[in-house]
């Protein structure tokens, strides 16, 4: 989820692909853009003859809960580690080549939702059928049938979806004379993203020094698309993303944040975003429930307790990931295992608990707590309650095979050429049609 920024984004893409395309990626123990988070082999276990390597990106919440640690206790011939790269768009490029090479993946391998598709249309045979494994009724349908082949092959389980909220400095909104009540705050927001960026403008009149609204106007786009029931496609043969309502409707908030001064004008994920957390620069962010635990690790400890959360102006999903076993494993029984422990109910709860990850088990959700510290570090915001009402209302969506690709595009071209170059709207769309045809071979 991140390179150093202002690089062309076409320039890496050619970077990346070139390098893949001459199988140096494929086969390799680790990567640059790679960490190695597992358990270690003391303390509650790890110290056995097999070792389970899980491929993760960003932060999946398994180290934070103890999961790895649980899992070698009761299995002590198990060592876990975890191998994680930060950005998606680096994670699944490399994971594919080591797919079809057959050779370098590890034994559990994290699917994104914008990945997911491809998965299943290109990638079926690389891996295991998990639905032979399971009680597929543990999962929300339409999450289920994301991971499952026309032919009844569910290749990933589903781990957490992304609810949305909005999370906020309640400190910095009392400073800039906004509504601080989480109740009061949803409601002038309530049903339209466009009131949520009429507010931003009321918080620039007064802003506090060094401080915008929002972090960017990409993370405003994502989360209104969310709530949207046409993305880039109507069905898995027509590609509508230059005609779809949702798109338009969620390029034009973006733009009335990327051409005001309220914005941040951050890349998320990229080091200057997570040090506008640590310093405070941005007083707002669109907050899928993966998120709640990304702001506490970057926030830190100073901003325990001056977060807060707020139901946000609509229904939406922002992310959601799948965990599959390839073919290639090494350790195809345990790692399937492993998969099935983690992704059960009671291990989603605990994973919620830490970090307000939402469950894709709905038999989960009566039992959801988030820990004393977690529910403190936001203001003690009903969490469960928040996520759940949003989940409730999520619109269906179809993702296509080049899903993830558009929405980079859009997102990491188009928009930034507004929000960063001074480019017009309509210079940041017709650069992002272009790299958009472009992963589309038109």
């Amino acid at each position: 989820m991140r390179t150093t920024a202002r690089k062309s984004r076409r320039a890496m893409t050619f970077a990346v692909v070139a390098a893949l395309a001459t199988g140096l990626l494929a086969g390799c123990a680790s990567d640059d853009d790679d960490s190695s988070d597992g358990g270690s082999s003391g303390g509650a276990g790890g110290g056995g003859k097999t070792t389970l390597t899980i491929g993760t990106f960003g932060t999946f919440g398994y180290k934070q809960a103890g999961l790895y640690d649980e899992y070698m206790k009761l299995h002590p011939d198990i060592t876990v580690k975890e191998n994680v790269t930060t950005r998606t768009d680096v994670y699944w490029p490399k994971t594919v080549t080591r797919l079809q090479a057959g050779s370098g993946t590890d034994d559990v391998q994290a699917i994104e939702i914008g990945n997911i598709t491809d998965a299943v249309q290109t990638q079926a045979s690389k891996f295991v059928d998990l639905g032979k494994e399971v009680d597929k009724s543990q999962w929300l349908d339409w999450k289920l049938k994301q991971a499952t082949t026309k032919d009844g092959k569910t290749i990933g389980l589903g781990t957490d979806i992304g609810p949305m909220a909005i999370c906020y400095r309640k400190d910095l909104f009392k400073k800039a004379g906004l509504e601080t009540d989480r109740a009061k705050l949803a409601e002038q927001w309530k049903g339209d993203w466009s009131k949520y960026v009429a507010l931003g403008k009321d918080y620039m009149k007064k802003a506090p020094k060094g401080t915008k609204f929002v972090d960017s106007a990409s993370s405003v786009y994502n989360a209104a698309l969310g709530g949207e029931s046409e993305r880039y496609y109507k069905d898995e043969t027509t590609v509508d993303w230059d005609k779809s309502e949702g798109v338009k409707k969620s390029w034009d908030v973006a733009m009335e944040v990327a051409t005001s001064d309220m914005s941040a004008k951050l890349k998320q994920f990229d080091k200057a975003w997570d040090q506008g957390y640590a310093n405070g620069t941005f007083a707002s962010v669109a907050c899928p429930a993966w998120m709640i635990g990304y702001i506490q690790e970057k926030s830190g400890k100073a901003g325990s307790g001056k977060w807060d959360v707020a139901a946000a102006p609509t229904a939406a999903n922002w992310g959601g990931s799948f965990l599959g076993v390839p073919t290639a494993s090494k350790h195809q029984k345990e790692a399937i295992a492993f998969t099935k422990w983690l992704t059960a109910p009671e291990q989603q709860a605990k994973v919620f608990a830490k970090q307000a990850s939402f469950p894709s088990t709905p038999s989960a959700y009566g039992s959801l707590k988030p820990k004393a510290e977690t529910a403190a570090y936001f203001s003690d915001a009903p969490l469960t309650q928040i996520f759940s009402d949003s989940a409730k209302t999520i619109p269906s969506q179809y993702f296509g095979i080049k899903d993830q690709p558009i929405n980079t595009a859009i997102t990491d071209i188009g928009i930034l050429q507004v929000e960063q170059k001074g480019k017009s709207p309509e210079q940041g769309w017709d650069a992002a049609s272009k790299e958009v045809k472009d992963v589309l071979g038109q």
